[in-house]
């Protein structure tokens, strides 16, 4: 006798390993590689509390967010991100802010991420489309990874009243004006991971 199993059952039953796979409020949104010359790698992702913070295992690229954790108006976000060891090519990692609608089809998004290469890079997402705030830069204040394989570089974005700065590691590598694409800095706030990367954030916070 054979058993149909409902469509909707299906699709929950597709889902649950990647909620299994995020701590308690947190969601996350899969980027998958659509390039034949950069796959991704095979295997689930994983994030999940770890130590004083979180730690993301990427085959693919995510953004990760609790939708509680929102700041408006004037702030700083920050973060310390750990690359594990170095990918196969430079693969970017950092912080998320000023998002709205993450998990549907208008999310909307600015990130600053760094690179095991020693450059970051701020860019803007709108649905499928993303843009360059800044393109990649090389910076001195980004730590590439030491003879372990390990790099560590403290990340924040600071949200004035007309400006935006970017800061490595105590380094301010970049200010732009608070217009165009970065005019919406209100919203939700988390991390985004690349695809290849293991990385250990700790110390996520706004502070105002």
């Amino acid at each position: 006798m054979k058993r149909h199993v409902p469509i909707a059952v299906l699709a929950l039953l597709a889902l649950a390993p990647l909620t299994a796979q995020t701590p308690k409020g947190w969601k996350m949104r899969v980027d998958k590689s659509t390039s034949a010359s950069d796959p991704d790698a095979a295997g689930d992702i994983k994030f999940v509390t770890m130590g004083s913070g979180f730690h993301a295992t990427n085959p693919t690229a995510a953004v990760y967010w609790n939708p509680s954790n929102t700041a408006t108006s004037n702030y700083t976000l920050k973060g310390t991100f750990t690359l594990m060891k170095p990918s196969g090519h430079n693969n970017y990692y950092g912080l998320v802010f000023g998002g709205s609608a993450l998990d549907g089809a208008q999310q909307s998004y600015s990130y600053f991420v760094v690179a095991q290469n020693g450059t970051w890079l701020i860019k803007r997402r709108d649905g499928e489309a993303t843009s360059n705030v800044a393109p990649k830069t090389p910076n001195e204040a980004v730590k590439k990874p030491e003879a372990d394989g390990k790099s560590t570089n403290a990340l924040e974005v600071r949200v004035g009243a007309d400006k935006v700065d970017f800061v490595v590691n105590g380094t301010v590598v970049h200010s732009e004006p608070k217009t165009g694409a970065l005019a919406k800095t209100d919203g939700i706030y988390g991390i985004r991971v690349n695809h290849l990367l293991e990385v250990q954030v700790d110390g996520l916070a706004v502070s105002k």
